[in-house]
């Protein structure tokens, strides 16, 4: 090669931009503002979204929490090679096309971290570190303490985006709930029914989906949810053997291993799956996740690394992580549900659905942050824990006019089967995860 000859950059994206749910401009506006590199526009993009786009050398990407992107950039005798894409697998495919795939190890990608703009300049060997800028700082602590003005805040929010995809969504077309009876995917069910009703749309297009295997306990709870509204028409409960709950295909479907995601996710899959195999034309699919990350309503006491302090101080730690500036963020997979989110998302979209996560948006992120946690809890950690439900509670009454039933906190993956089915399913040991998903690239 010429010494005085430029690198060539090569560039390709394998993002589906159908994927993207942008309610309030279009993909190209969406586009510029993201290349802009201004802040304020690109927070403006309203919906779910994974946006990347290449101008002159530099290349610009920016996503939500509710969609994965990653990049993996390999090198070629003329220059480098950048690949944007959802998934590990997609990267690794193109590049065996290219006969480069020696160059790949899933550590070698990197995920954009939710709510910034990532700037790489590809130029040559070697590339210098992306340049991140943040487009989300949702002010914090900017609501009073009374907790019926928060709830209907906060459920406020969450129906205006809820009222957005139904808008979304061509007439007639059913949706469909992931529905365990618990606090979240109930204030997202309650929600989208009060909205049909309010829009002169018909609820028989609703159903609320719970998970049985080998009946576990959230089957009973949705009953007892939904009959205490007279909504019990709703409820399908979908039983799976426990020969479909296959977490070595969930670990292939997420590319991760962190034990209580994975967890999650093969339990979403095995639902998806039969949801499908009953019904072959569904597409639409919503769910609670983000709900916890919110309302901060995770057991500090299970992890090491945190203190109410921890959780309380710092701007959407369960959102984000530490940051993309702290020495524990991973570049491989971002942090917190940045992180995380891939396991709802993921299993949905691998069996053609079209998820839709409201709690994860900005806009409804934004009124959590404006809690001030620290005022109505005093640093005291069992008061945090029962703010969501009386948050969550207060806030559907307000906007929908009905009682939700709110129950003690159960995880997804306990509630969808008992404890000896679940400890027959899952070894318990992240070792054994983080080995098998290793293994896909030896």
């Amino acid at each position: 090669m010429n010494p005085l000859q430029p690198y060539v950059a090569d560039f390709i994206s394998l993002l589906d931009p159908t994927a993207n749910q942008i309610f309030n401009m279009s993909s190209d506006e969406a586009a510029d503002a993201v290349v802009s590199g201004d802040a304020e526009r690109v927070r403006k993009i309203d919906g779910q979204f994974a946006i990347v786009v290449k101008k002159g050398r530099e290349v610009f990407m920016a996503r939500s929490l509710g969609r994965p992107m990653r990049y993996f950039l390999a090198k070629q005798v003329s220059g480098p090679l950048l690949i944007v894409a959802e998934r590990m697998d997609e990267i690794y495919n193109f590049l065996k096309e290219r006969a480069l795939h020696h160059q790949f190890h899933p550590s070698y990608t990197r995920m954009v971290p939710a709510h910034h703009v990532v700037r790489l300049e590809v130029i040559g060997c070697p590339d210098p570190n992306p340049v991140y800028t943040r487009f989300f700082t949702p002010q914090r602590n900017v609501l009073s303490t009374d907790l019926d003005a928060i709830g209907k805040a906060y459920i406020a929010a969450l129906a205006n985006e809820c009222q957005k995809w139904l808008m979304s969504i061509p007439a007639g077309e059913p949706i469909g709930v992931l529905f365990s009876g618990g606090i979240d995917s109930g204030a997202v069910f309650l929600t989208l029914y009060h909205l049909m009703l309010k829009s002169g749309m018909s609820p028989q297009r609703l159903k609320a989906f719970t998970l049985s295997v080998d009946g576990g306990a959230d089957a009973e709870q949705a009953h007892a949810f939904l009959d205490q509204l007279g909504l019990s028409l709703f409820l399908e409960v979908v039983d799976v053997p426990r020969s479909a709950i296959d977490y070595r295909e969930a670990i292939r479907v997420i590319e991760d291993y962190k034990p209580l995601d994975l967890e999650a996710a093969t339990m979403t899959l095995a639902l998806c799956k039969q949801i499908r195999a009953l019904y072959p034309d569904w597409k639409y699919l919503a769910d609670g996740d983000g709900g916890d990350e919110n309302l901060k309503d995770y057991p500090i006491e299970v992890n090491p690394e945190l203190t109410i302090r921890s959780v309380l101080n710092n701007m959407m730690l369960y959102q984000e992580g530490w940051g993309v500036d702290k020495i524990k963020h991973s570049l491989t997979y971002s942090g917190g549900q940045s992180r995380g989110h891939v396991r709802s998302y993921a299993p949905s979209r691998r069996i053609g659905f079209a998820g839709f996560s409201p709690f994860a948006l900005p806009n409804v992120i934004e009124v959590a942050e404006g809690i001030p946690f620290i005022e109505l809890t005093n640093w005291d950690e069992s008061a945090l824990y029962a703010l969501k439900g009386e948050i969550t509670r207060r806030g559907v009454k307000a906007i929908t006019g009905l009682d939700m039933p709110v129950y003690p906190k159960r995880r997804f993956q306990a509630g969808a089967t008992n404890d000896g089915t679940f400890h027959e399913l899952f070894p318990g040991d992240a070792h054994t995860y983080r080995t098998y998903f290793h293994s896909l690239y030896v």
